[in-house]
């Protein structure tokens, strides 16, 4: 079988960290999982393929989908290892040029090829975020379970409960069952293209803001920490981010905790019940520009390196937020300055011009809208609370600098101009952003204290840190 060359596991003195990692973390939040039976990571994991898809499927037939890329980094091994097994095998490759699209309309496409080809087959994505994704919502929406073979480490979506999918032009997140088996190969990992490390790395970082605005949710009593998924994701994050630079240089051991970070953020959204413990302002943002199919250099911008701008847009928000004496606020005059949902539906219409967009974020942002006794009594709750979660904020963020940095080193990008924006239209996202989702954020929370267009201008005025 074809493949790259097998990464060292270790200094040959007992067990290599990832791996105790692995024990000690992964697995046992894999035997909490209601769908998640089996997740193998190793160096040569591809040659335990027959195996695991026995151990979990039976005897039973494939449906392999993968693309050009993938399917020459791994999907010919996997057939080549079920067939030897005796398991016939359909494959689907898509073009892998230009990149396929994360739509309903690809995943309805993929499920009645499957559905024509070999209904009763176990389908089977080879591949990272969009054929995942694809091939989970095909066959969620078959009642089916699926093995996903994953080729890069560039995202955290292999073990969540959900598909974001562009639907009529509006991307969210549908709940739909992660696979029942997970084969993660770290030789072909580490030898997927650099650009899909950092990809991975900036969804990861994305965590650091995501838990500062759970934080807010948190204190303000709009939703609270979850016990199982806020420590299974915040725990380890600043050990799983501190070594970029040995991801850039194939490290094994940083390799496979990139890996195992990115699949126990998805354990934890499938134990939450929602994306919360993953996704916050950073993904609002991300998810903007992925709905508007921003692209550079003739390519469409990946989902990891969106984040990993979104996360710097956020973490400099945060770092003006924290700076600001909240107990100096005026609750009157920020009442009489606070738009009633009519004006909030007229900037909803006037920033998304697609009808089907327009209506779903008001749907979203509705649900979340205060009336004016609602947010006389969140002002107040935020002068009084406000010593103290800035302290909270403090201890959890990590600031802007020291993000760049890190983001830097893992080969992720750190100005909007690296994945084609210009810096109006990256202001005007952060403007726009909060109407997107009805979960709480610092985009709201800066909103309803009347401080959003303040903190935007200044963290993009002059030398301000979102300056291309």
């Amino acid at each position: 079988m074809s493949g790259a060359q097998r990464l060292p596991e270790g200094d040959g003195n007992g067990m290599p960290d990832w791996k105790a990692e692995l024990e000690d973390l992964v697995m046992p939040a894999v035997a909490r999982s209601q769908h998640i039976d089996r997740i193998v990571m190793d160096s040569g994991a591809l040659e335990k393929t027959a195996v695991v898809f026995a151990e979990c499927f039976g005897e039973t037939s494939a449906f392999l989908v993968a693309d050009d890329n993938t399917f020459a980094a791994a999907g010919r091994d996997v057939v080549g290892y079920l067939t030897a097994a005796g398991v016939a095998c359909e494959t689907l490759i898509l073009p892998a040029e230009p990149r396929p699209k994360p739509s309903l309309e690809r995943s309805a496409e993929i499920r009645n090829r499957w559905k024509e080809t070999n209904p009763g087959a176990v389908p089977v994505a080879v591949g990272s975020g969009v054929i995942n994704d694809l091939v989970k919502h095909a066959a969620f929406e078959e009642g089916r379970a699926f093995f996903c073979v994953a080729t890069a480490a560039s995202m955290d979506g292999y073990a969540s409960a959900g598909a974001p999918l562009v639907d009529r032009g509006f991307k969210h997140t549908i709940p739909c069952a992660p696979p029942r088996a997970i084969l993660a190969d770290l030789d072909v990992i580490a030898a997927a293209p650099p650009e899909m490390t950092g990809w991975g790395y900036g969804d990861l970082a994305g965590k650091v803001p995501a838990g500062g605005d759970w934080i807010l949710a948190d204190a303000l009593g709009v939703e609270p920490l979850d016990d199982v998924a806020w420590p299974l994701v915040q725990d380890r994050l600043r050990s799983w981010l501190a070594d970029p630079a040995s991801l850039r240089n194939g490290s094994a051991g940083a390799m496979a905790g990139l890996f195992a970070g990115l699949t126990v953020t998805g354990l934890a959204m499938e134990f939450h019940g929602s994306s919360r413990p993953a996704s916050g302002a950073d993904h609002q943002i991300a998810h903007l520009w992925e709905m508007e199919n921003l692209s550079h250099e003739g390519l469409p911008v990946s989902h990891g390196a969106c984040v990993a701008i979104g996360s710097l847009t956020v973490l400099a928000l945060f770092d003006w937020l924290i700076d600001q004496d909240l107990k100096r606020l005026e609750p009157e005059k920020i009442l009489a300055q606070a738009p009633d949902f009519k004006e909030i539906e007229a900037a909803i219409h006037a920033a998304f011009p697609i009808a089907a967009v327009a209506e779903r974020a008001l749907t979203e942002s509705k649900a979340k809208h205060l009336s004016k006794t609602a947010h006389a009594d969140r002002l107040a709750l935020v002068k009084d609370s406000w010593p103290a979660l800035r302290q909270r904020l403090k201890a959890h963020l990590l600031r802007f600098d020291a993000m760049r940095d890190l983001l830097a080193a893992a080969g992720a990008p750190t100005l909007a101009a690296e994945i084609g924006l210009s810096a109006e239209h990256h202001k005007a996202t952060v403007i726009r952003a909060r109407y997107l989702r009805s979960r709480y954020t610092i985009l709201d929370f800066l909103s309803e204290t009347g401080l959003l267009e303040a903190a935007t201008e200044a963290v993009f005025q002059g030398n301000g840190h979102l300056r291309s």
